[in-house]
């Protein structure tokens, strides 16, 4: 990954979002030479939210768990029947 300072992206924005589109490696923006921003394509960035959204229903799932929030198959399954009618 690569690092461009603010002042690049300003002056430079069309030449870096070229590179990404082609490249598809992250580009961290500094400022005043602290991580300001990261620059991704809009591919990578969906990918990440698709990818956040399973963890989020994975991480519900695990807490339904340990709130005993469970059911036995046969209850699932009456309950489903019941739903897609």
């Amino acid at each position: 990954m690569r690092t461009e300072l603010v002042t690049t992206l300003k002056r430079k924005a069309t030449e870096l979002l070229s590179e990404l589109e082609s490249e598809r490696a992250p580009i961290l923006i500094t400022q005043h030479g602290l991580p300001a921003a990261y620059l991704v394509d809009v591919e990578t960035y969906e990918r990440q939210l698709e990818r956040l959204s399973l963890l989020e229903g994975i991480a519900r799932g695990e807490k339904a768990i340990e709130d005993g929030r469970v059911l036995t198959h046969a209850k699932a399954k009456k309950r489903l029947a019941r739903w897609l009618k």
